[in-house]
C-alpha cells in the first residue's frame, strides 16, 4: 500500500503532515520517508495504540488511549491531515473535523482512509462539505481501502 500513498502526496520543502491513526504501519513509515526527503515535519496522533514506536526522524507523537479524545494541535500547523482506520471510530467526529480545520494551512488538505465498506462514501463527502473542507472527492488508489480527499479553501466558510 505505501508505495500507492506516494502516488497521491507531494510534500514540498517544511511540509508538516499530522496523521491520525491507530496503528503504525507502511503508510505511516512511507508518509516520514517522503518528509525527511524534503525536511519536513510528521505530526503522529496514536489512538489505543500501546506498541513501542520504532520511528526516527523529525516526529512529533501523541498517544490518545481512547476514542472520546481529541488530539491536540496548533492552528495553521499542518499542511495535510490524514485520518487512518480512525475517523468512524471515534466518538467526536465534529470536534476532530473542527481541529483538523484549525490546523490545516490555507489551501491544505484533509484525507480520510478507512477499510472498504466501513464508511459511507457519500455521507462523509456531504459531512465534508457541512465543515467547510471544499472539492471531496473519492480516490480508487489504495487496496481494501476507501480513500477521500479533500480541501481547506481560505476564505469559503470558517475563512480561519
Amino acid at each position: 500500500m505505501n508505495s500507492r500513498i506516494k502516488e497521491l502526496l507531494n510534500p514540498l520543502p517544511g511540509y508538516t503532515i499530522l496523521h491520525v491513526s491507530l496503528h503504525v504501519d507502511d503508510v505511516t513509515e512511507t508518509l516520514l520517508e517522503m518528509l525527511e526527503k524534503v525536511g519536513g515535519k510528521f505530526n503522529l496522533a496514536l489512538y489505543q495504540n500501546s506498541k513501542t514506536l520504532s520511528l526516527s526522524g523529525n516526529v512529533h507523537v501523541q498517544k490518545l488511549e481512547s476514542f472520546d479524545e481529541i488530539f491536540r494541535v496548533l492552528p495553521r500547523d499542518n499542511d495535510i491531515v490524514i485520518f487512518h482506520d480512525i475517523f468512524s471510530r471515534h466518538s467526536q467526529k465534529d470536534r476532530i473535523l473542527k481541529n483538523a480545520y484549525m490546523t490545516l494551512a490555507n489551501a491544505g488538505q484533509i484525507i480520510i482512509i478507512e477499510k472498504k465498506g466501513v464508511m459511507d462514501i457519500v455521507q462523509i463527502k456531504e459531512y465534508l462539505e457541512s465543515h467547510e473542507f471544499r472539492a471531496a472527492n473519492e480516490i480508487d488508489l489504495l487496496e481494501g481501502y476507501d480513500l477521500i480527499i479533500a480541501k481547506k479553501m481560505h476564505m469559503w466558510g470558517n475563512g480561519l
